[in-house]
């Protein structure tokens, strides 16, 4: 059985193949995700990337990302200052919270690779859409983490398993860049691992804190 990527755990069990791929799930974290050697590769992977329209001029996307931004900045002091880690080829979020007040960076491997922000430190991170990205989630949060200071907050927005019946018709997973599933479970865990407080304000949304 393939380690899991979040807990690095070896009690995993496959519960799902479709068309393209399997899937397993870990027994301790209850991480969902595709094992290494299915996932595409990084030029597939950007070229899915190229094809999003996301722009931050357009409300509908506005509106999406306001999940995250107005649950994390009723907690944010004024002129707290973040990082925006996985921004895409439309930094939004990032904007939003720079028009609220909040000094930003932005880190994202494809379109923004700057790797000299990620030795800085920051009162909060955000990372929307990301999560069912990341290859190794355990080591990437880890880091993350690492970044924020004690009462730091890390946002993240990704779609949460529900149980394994739905996860078969689940549309999330026909995405072939989606390779990591996280449950409500799955964040409990983590934010334990990373001495976090984790609350869920909104579909989709984990707000963890660090202690």
């Amino acid at each position: 059985m393939p380690t899991c990527p979040l807990c690095d755990a070896t009690r995993t069990r496959h519960f799902l193949r479709d068309a393209r791929r399997d899937y397993y799930r870990c027994e301790r974290c209850l991480l969902a995700f595709v094992p290494p050697e299915q996932r595409i590769a990084s030029e597939a992977e950007k070229a899915v990337y190229d094809q999003h329209q996301n722009r931050p001029d357009d409300p509908d996307y506005r509106r999406f990302l306001a999940r995250l931004f107005e649950p994390l900045m009723d907690r944010l002091l004024p002129g707290a200052c973040g990082l925006d880690f996985g921004a895409g080829p439309g930094p939004t979020l990032s904007l939003m919270f720079e028009e609220a007040g909040h000094p930003m960076a932005i880190y994202d491997p494809f379109y923004a690779p700057d790797r000299a922000v990620l030795d800085r430190r920051y009162d909060f991170v955000t990372a929307t859409e990301v999560a069912e990205h990341l290859f190794l989630p355990g080591r990437e949060f880890e880091r993350l983490a690492a970044l924020l200071p004690a009462g730091g907050w890390l946002g993240v927005m990704t779609k949460r398993v529900i149980s394994e019946e739905a996860f078969a018709r689940w549309h999330y997973i026909l995405d072939p860049t989606h390779v990591c599933f996280f449950s409500e479970a799955s964040f409990e865990w983590l934010a334990e691992r990373l001495g976090m407080h984790v609350e869920f304000p909104a579909a989709d949304v984990a707000l963890l804190q660090k202690q």
